[in-house]
């Protein structure tokens, strides 16, 4: 007979999300944090003994909690606390935008007032433009303001670019952070206001000590915890930042585990990232915080036009084609380093033309040395014009981490941005399964993303429904099956981070990461899975979120 166990979790939908994948009755039994038993509902009471907290939960589904590979957490954890919303489409024109930060001139923090607005800002407000710079004069010239375009465009006002030094004679730095800077200058050579790949260069407002701690703590249970998401693959921001994860955790108060990829050189040098365990001492277990790998951008934007394609961009007339900004050297520099750390690279390449030469890196370098993580390659999947391009992908050993809420916030806008060229292969998640690939679902959560962007529900939708900002469905033929969706956020999600043996399913001798879901989300239709609210949620067996009638979930996080 089995020892008993700390938690037995019972229902008649155990949604398992193993290699069998059935939908059946039954339950898990946990103790120490990990997974003991799981078998039909019938059976739970041999692992029930006086100490064993027995949870029958009926009709409500369980299943393994959700995995986001690719957030930028504390990023958007400091958006709500330092920034004024002017997103679309609660701001539906530029004087709605003005008239908001007029309103909240009051908030501003060290002299700065930032707007938080969507990516492609140009396409969702009503006259297809930014604000300019002397509009945003008239919100104030005391007051430096800058509205935020999703992390790569960013419109600045007179004072803003006083402050940040944006003259005549500015020079732009000559490395990539996010892609290459660039500030955008008139036909006389003058700055308009609009800089691109820049905001980690602007003077902008810090938030730290108490009031980083409290935006963390909030932004993991806002965000994530709340919607179901037990493991974060988090992007680094700052250095203080990974301190206070890290003391949130040695405290019990935050509820998912963190993956951290240090940002180099956003947050940390390359060598600084590989040399980790001189500087981060982390007093939590790896079970809850590591460092887990490294982040680097070879390119910008589609919204900045700075992501390296192989068509040139229409929408501006310049007929540009982006800019790759890391060299094969430094990509086979990275990926040596990296792997002599034990830790797995991972490369923003979002155009066409940047993936192929990350992979024509990779393979010059001779792929990942043996024993090191396969390297990841952020967006691969989100665009492919080219569908043979895959076999690039293969023969350099990437693995693809495509992101399904772009097809949302800005699927409408490749033919915009890059003409017809721009209507192949947005997003083609059924090809992408077929050929056998085991893709993910990620939020790439930053500032500007969409409001329903963390919760994995809202990413699953858009697999199946396919559905663009503007209401247009995107190539129908690349919908996917909802078993098939679910595993993009769980399994295959920690697949990715090399976990898959840790969690991902529900499976005896997996950490018992389990939410507890209000309705069965395979009795939901597409728009009906956007309903579903997440009752309870457990990590490695602790209980970390329940949702009351007074909570009542925030899946439009």
């Amino acid at each position: 007979m089995p020892s008993t166990a700390d938690l037995v979790l019972v229902s008649n939908r155990v949604i398992w999300l193993t290699e069998d994948d059935p939908v059946t009755p039954g339950f898990v039994a946990v103790r120490d944090g990990v997974i003991v038993g799981t078998g039909p509902r019938e059976e739970a009471e041999r692992y029930v003994g006086p100490d064993t907290e027995l949870r029958d939960v009926g009709d409500a589904p369980i299943m393994p909690g959700f995995v986001d590979v690719h957030a930028h957490m504390e990023v958007a954890a400091r958006t709500t606390y330092q920034t004024v919303d002017c997103r679309a489409p609660r701001c539906g024109r530029v004087a709605d935008v003005l008239d908001t930060l007029r309103d909240n001139l009051g908030s501003a923090t060290d002299g700065w007032l930032v707007g938080q607005a969507n990516l492609f800002f140009d396409q969702k407000l009503a006259e297809k433009r930014l604000p300019t710079r002397a509009e945003l004069d008239t919100v104030s010239t005391e007051i430096a303001i800058v509205v935020r375009a999703g992390g790569h465009v960013s419109v600045l006002n007179s004072k803003a670019m006083a402050l940040a030094g944006i003259d005549n004679d500015y020079r732009e730095a000559d490395y990539s952070i996010t892609g290459m800077p660039t500030v955008v200058r008139d036909e006389r050579g003058e700055p308009t206001g609009v800089v691109k790949e820049m905001d980690n260069l602007l003077p902008l407002p810090k938030l730290s000590g108490e009031g980083l701690r409290t935006a963390i703590r909030e932004g993991v249970r806002d965000l994530f915890t709340a919607n179901g998401v037990t493991t974060i693959g988090e992007i680094s921001e700052t250095t203080e930042g990974l301190r206070e994860m890290d003391r949130l955790h040695s405290g019990g108060e935050l509820g998912a585990r963190l993956r951290i990829y240090l940002w180099a050189p956003g947050t940390v040098s390359l060598d600084e990232a590989c040399t980790h365990a001189e500087w981060s001492n982390f007093a939590s277990p790896e079970n809850l915080i590591k460092i887990h790998g490294v982040k680097m951008f070879s390119d910008g934007g589609y919204s900045a036009a700075s992501a390296a394609v192989k068509q040139p961009y229409v929408h501006d007339g310049h007929h540009h084609c982006g800019e790759v900004a890391l060299s094969s050297d430094q990509i086979g520099e990275a990926l040596a380093k990296t792997a002599a750390a034990g830790l797995q690279l991972a490369i923003h390449a979002n155009g066409d033309r940047a993936q192929e030469e990350v992979c024509e890196a990779i393979i010059a370098a001779g792929g990942a040395p043996a024993g090191a993580p396969a390297p990841r390659v952020e967006h691969a999947g989100n665009f492919l014009p080219d569908a043979a391009a895959t076999a690039l992908w293969r023969q350099a050993g990437i693995i693809p981490v495509p992101q399904p809420v772009f097809l949302y916030t800005f699927g409408d806008f490749f033919p915009t941005y890059l003409g017809d060229y721009g209507r192949l292969g947005r997003f083609p998640f059924r090809q992408l399964i077929d050929e056998g690939w085991a893709i993910t679902g990620s939020s790439d959560v930053w500032i500007g993303s969409e409001e329903r962007a963390t919760n994995p529900f809202f990413s699953i939708w858009c697999c199946l429904r396919r559905e663009s900002f503007l209401g247009e469905t995107l190539d129908a033929e690349q919908r996917i099956t909802l078993t098939e969706a679910l595993r993009m956020h769980t399994g295959n999600a920690a697949r990715t981070l090399g976990e898959e043996h840790v969690y991902g399913s529900l499976e005896p001798g997996k950490l018992a990461d389990v939410i507890v879901l209000d309705r069965d989300p395979f009795a939901c239709t597409d728009d009906e899975l956007l309903d579903v609210r997440v009752d309870a949620v457990f990590l490695a067996g602790r209980l970390v979120h329940e949702r009351t009638p007074q909570t009542p979930g925030r899946s439009g996080a």
